[in-house]
Formats: C-alpha cells, structure tokens, sequence
C-alpha cells in the first residue's frame, strides 16, 4: 500500500495535482474502514498539494494574477455544490466522457506556444473558478482534474504555469474541505496520527519528487501526457463507480 499511494502522489503532484481519488483507491483496496477514507485522503491532499504549490512556486510559474479570482469564486461555489444531489450515475459518467475527450485532446494538441497565450477578462477567470468549484462540489473533488485541462487547452497559461496554478487551486478546496469535515463531525473525524504518519511520509517523497519533476525538469509536452494519463485514470474511476 505504502508503495502504491508514493507512486499515485508522484504521478499525480507531476501535473500539479495532489492525487485524492488515487488515494481513496489505494486506501479503499487496502481494506482500510470507509468511514476513515475521506479524512486520510483529505489529509495527505493538503500535504502533498502543500508542496507541489512550494514548488512550482520556488521554480517561477505561479500566476497570482489568475490563482486569486479562481480561488475566492470556487471556494463558495464548492460549498453550494456539495450541498446539491444530483443522479450520481448520470453525473459520473457525463464527467468521465468529458475527461476522456480532454485526454485526447491534449495529447493531440500541437506544442504551446507562449506566444499564443490570452488570459480572459478577470471577470470570466472568476465565473470559471465558480463554474469549476461547483463541479468540484457536485464530484467531491478537489476541482484541479478539470481545471488544469482548461487552461491549458483554452491557451490560457502553459502548461508549468496551469499545473502551478492547479495545485494552489487543489489546496485551498482540500484545506475548506478538511475543515468543513471537522466543522460536522469534530476533531475525531481526524485521522489517528500514528497510523497516518507513514501514509504521509510517503505521500510527502513521492510527492515532492514528482512536484520537483514536474516544475523543474519534465519538459512541457511531458506535462500534457502526464496530464492526459491522470484524466484517463480519474474517467475510468468515474465511469466505474457509474456502471
């Protein structure tokens, strides 16, 4: 298990994501209580999206100018789509087959050009933030699988700086989702911390290891076809969990 859950953190903070639905997979294989699930997962979200954010921060492509509106319009947005039921079939697999097309899209898409890139007015950057939050919401996701993707294929931002931005993105959902948790069911909805402690060692190297990939080394196009492998995983668990 240990192993599985440092290579899902290493794929997953490569594209600047913090790999939730990986580790409630990992976790839910591994026979551990799913009443205990949603809080380690959440857990080891907000420590692995902790830092792949230092990360692609310390290597120059955060865009504060876009993170800012996306993050004040989708926290509120999340919290309205979590309360909202909608037939989960029907919604697991619509997601599923727009991840999928988003996959192909990306890796059929040409090399970014920098200069191609047009970032829309402020106030379609925050309808998006609050489109995606909702979404987010609805999915009990942390909303960065279908952010990162949009920008990109929209040449909204490069790919570096579309993972950077995501990852900040996943932060801040997982942080108000954590404590959305401990707000209803109080401090022992917390995971026990000598059982997570090795969890989060291993989330935290394979994690730092794929953010440092992912930021500093891994060239652009990589990031694409990381990103597309992350939506061809998270689509089938979707369409999965709708059969």
């Amino acid at each position: 298990m240990l192993i599985a859950l440092a290579l899902v953190a290493f794929l997953y903070a490569s594209v600047g994501h913090a790999g939730a639905s990986g580790y409630i997979a990992v976790l839910a294989l591994a026979g551990v209580p799913a009443p205990e699930i949603r809080a380690i997962a959440l857990v080891l979200n907000v420590l692995v999206a902790s830092v792949g954010t230092l990360q692609f921060i310390a290597a120059g492509h955060f865009r504060r100018d876009v993170f800012v509106p996306l993050a004040l319009a989708s926290v509120p947005a999340a919290l309205v789509g979590g309360a909202i039921t909608l037939p989960a079939v029907l919604l697991r697999q619509l997601i599923g087959a727009v991840l999928l097309f988003s996959a192909w899209r990306l890796v059929g898409q040409p090399p970014a050009d920098p200069g191609a890139m047009r970032l829309p007015r402020r106030r379609v950057v925050a309808l998006t933030g609050a489109t995606l939050g909702l979404l987010a919401g609805l999915t009990g996701t942390g909303g960065g699988i279908f952010l990162t993707p949009w920008m990109i294929l929209r040449s909204w931002l490069l790919p570096k700086q579309a993972a950077a931005v995501s990852v900040a993105f996943i932060l801040v959902n997982s942080i108000a989702g954590l404590a959305g948790l401990v707000l209803r069911q109080g401090v022992a909805a917390l995971p026990d911390p000598g059982a997570l402690a090795p969890l989060a060692g291993v989330v935290l190297v394979g994690g730092t290891l794929g953010a440092y990939g992912g930021s500093r080394r891994f060239p652009s196009h990589w990031i694409r076809r990381l990103l597309a492998v992350v939506l061809v995983i998270a689509a089938w668990k979707l369409l999965a969990a709708g059969a």
